[in-house]
């Protein structure tokens, strides 16, 4: 199977958006290789520019509040494990604390430093960080495994509550739905919301499936298109039937 995940507002969008990078961040920096570090840097600073939002710490702090009160309404309840519920709510109280002590905007430690920002603006240019335009970068890049992973790590960790944060919210998130199953004849799908608002669709199908959603939604009806998977500019309708699976998904 393999599952596209839709955001229906900005606040879920941007949380996705920094999941992915802060994943794929994490990946590079373990590596041992400089081209690896090169790509680690190029996203920490799609991370800053994401994270710039003003309001992004405290959505993040209020939406944590809000379902710490949920689930500490679930306590004695007899389907639920107590001992993951208290480790659920110590984990949002400990990131909450650790976003509280987040002070200033946001990434405020890399725009200090002039270096970093330095590559940020050459990075822009196509083949803008050659060893001539930065030969102060091309003898960083030159410097042992463990010094430019040391400083990345630095660099990244005022970033990780924002991470700890989202990671949570996501995984109620994507937990919260119910999945059903439906079929897209001839490749369309319709279906009236009667005023039903998610936060988040998750569509699931066969992986060899050669096609791939599109979706467009609002309170009063969800459409899905099921197009060929072809890397073209011109897409076309999957003129087949299609079984995927459909997952409602809403913070309570």
């Amino acid at each position: 199977m393999i599952s596209y995940e839709f955001p229906l507002n900005e606040r879920v969008r941007t949380m996705l958006r920094l999941e992915d990078l802060f994943f794929r961040i994490a990946r590079f920096i373990e590596s041992d290789e400089s081209p690896d570090h090169h790509a680690a840097l190029g996203i920490l600073f799609e991370i800053l520019e994401v994270a710039c939002r003003a309001d992004l710490k405290s959505e993040l702090l209020q939406e944590l509040e809000r379902q710490k009160k949920v689930l500490n309404g679930l306590h004695n309840n007899p389907e639920i494990s107590e001992s993951a519920l208290d480790a659920l709510i110590a984990d949002i109280e400990n990131t909450s604390a650790a976003l509280l002590k987040m002070t200033g905007k946001i990434g405020q430690h890399l725009r200090d430093n002039e270096w970093l920002m330095g590559i940020k603006q050459r990075a822009v240019i196509p083949g803008g960080v050659c060893e001539f335009d930065l030969p102060s970068y091309h003898y960083w890049q030159h410097q042992n495994t463990e010094f430019r992973q040391n400083n990345l790590n630095e660099w990244l960790a005022p970033l990780l509550p924002l991470r700890d944060g989202i990671t949570i919210l996501l995984k109620l998130l994507r937990e919260s739905g119910r999945t059903h199953h439906f079929t897209a004849f001839h490749g369309s799908f319709q279906q009236m919301q009667g005023g039903r608002v998610a936060q988040m669709l998750r569509i699931s199908l066969d992986a060899e499936i050669p096609c791939i959603p599109e979706i467009s939604a609002n309170k009063y009806a969800l459409n899905i298109r099921f197009v060929e998977a072809k890397y073209t500019a011109k897409t076309a309708l999957y003129d087949q039937d299609v079984a995927f699976d459909l997952t409602f998904c809403s913070l309570a």
